[in-house]
């Protein structure tokens, strides 16, 4: 029953969200700030799955902007977890698909974010490029997970290497969210799902490191994996909380 509930008031929430957020998207479309406000909206909706989020946001990641942001990317949750970590000024790399999902995909392009067909490799590298553009002309971040795809328990997948090619053609660092692990620890029928805590690492700078794309890949990915394992440790160790709030 409990689950029942909860899908009824995400599906309303989705909608009234979605069609608010349209109407201001239709007042100021694509503003630098929309991506960022709808995030933290949908992070709201956390507590209706009864999770509770801990985002840990050091000084230098905000000081690093415009950037390039590297999130882990887990399941479905996500659109209401690790969305809360979204600083304004900042947009998301999307696949073109999503531009249809009612109501949702409406906002999601409406917002700002950028739309990339993975099924046309010449127009994937155009929407890349672009990328670079509005980070250097619109001084606005990018936000990509470079694992491509939704990892549903398999841990840290190889990264792509778009988001590389963007931050050294841009000549911004790249900053790194961590999120813990949530696939298979969130049920929609136990009243309280935990914590989930989300945290920015210190920016690195590709120019400073001075190794190929694929390396500079890899070295981010094994920082992601460390901090990741440090984070599922942490939550391990401790006892479960009766209230569900969000921190920041």
């Amino acid at each position: 029953m409990l689950a029942v509930i909860r899908l009824f008031l995400l599906t309303l929430f989705i909608v009234v969200a979605s069609t608010i957020g349209i109407v201001i998207c239709l007042v100021r479309p694509f503003h630098r700030d929309n991506v960022g406000l709808f995030s933290n909206w949908y992070s709201r909706a956390s507590r209706i799955f009864g999770v509770q989020l801990e985002i840990r946001q050091k000084p230098s990641s905000a000081a690093a902007m415009p950037c390039v942001f590297l999130a882990n990317h887990q399941n479905n949750y996500d659109l209401f977890t690790i969305s809360g970590a979204l600083i304004p000024g900042t947009v998301t790399i999307g696949k073109k698909s999503l531009k249809w999902i009612p109501f949702f995909g409406q906002l999601y392009w409406l917002a700002g974010n950028i739309l990339i067909d993975r099924n046309n490799k010449s127009r994937a590298v155009g929407a890349m490029q672009g990328a670079v553009d509005r980070i250097n002309k619109d001084k606005v971040s990018v936000w990509v997970f470079p694992e491509g795809t939704r990892s549903y328990g398999r841990g840290l997948l190889p990264f792509k290497t778009g988001a590389f090619h963007i931050a050294q053609q841009a000549g911004v660092p790249l900053v790194a969210i961590c999120m813990s692990s949530t696939q298979g620890k969130i049920k929609l029928n136990r009243w309280n799902n935990g914590k989930v805590i989300i945290e920015f690492l210190e920016p690195v700078y590709p120019d400073e490191l001075g190794v190929p794309v694929r390396d500079l890949a890899e070295h981010m990915r094994q920082m992601m994996l460390d901090k990741i394992a440090e984070l599922d440790t942490e939550l391990k160790h401790e006892l479960p909380t009766p209230q569900n709030t969000v921190t920041e």
